[in-house]
């Protein structure tokens, strides 16, 4: 009943920008925060950013501190992640985690989207 679906990946150089979106549909009346992970291949899942939708309150990985930015539109049931500098190692899936806290969200108990693919490369 409750969908999570990432766009806005893509193929772009050391040093570019991209925009991820995540839009979410359904019953999502306990759904209080939410996330962004991405995994590389042959690594684990790591949380990205988080954020709380009715307070704003965010957390972020010490990887991408400075250069990416969480932000939602309540209005569109949307949660962005602009990712500005990207290197070589952000390259990964990225993933939605949608939950009733940031507790939930952080420790990656939530709901989650089929993901949206970055690649960085020179």
């Amino acid at each position: 009943q409750v969908q999570l679906v990432e766009s806005g990946g893509g193929l772009v150089q050391p040093g570019g920008s991209l925009r991820l979106s995540c839009e979410v549909s359904g019953r999502i009346f306990s759904s209080n925060a939410m996330g962004w992970y991405r995994q590389a291949p042959g690594k684990q899942r790591e949380l990205v950013a988080a954020i709380s939708i009715s307070g704003g309150r965010t957390k972020y990985a010490d990887s991408v501190k400075g250069r990416f930015t969480i932000s939602r539109d309540n209005a569109k049931n949307t949660v962005y992640l602009q990712m500005n500098s990207l290197k070589l190692e952000d390259t990964a899936v990225y993933y939605c985690n949608l939950g009733p806290s940031m507790a939930v969200v952080t420790s990656s108990f939530g709901s989650w989207g089929q993901g949206t693919q970055v690649i960085v490369s020179s």
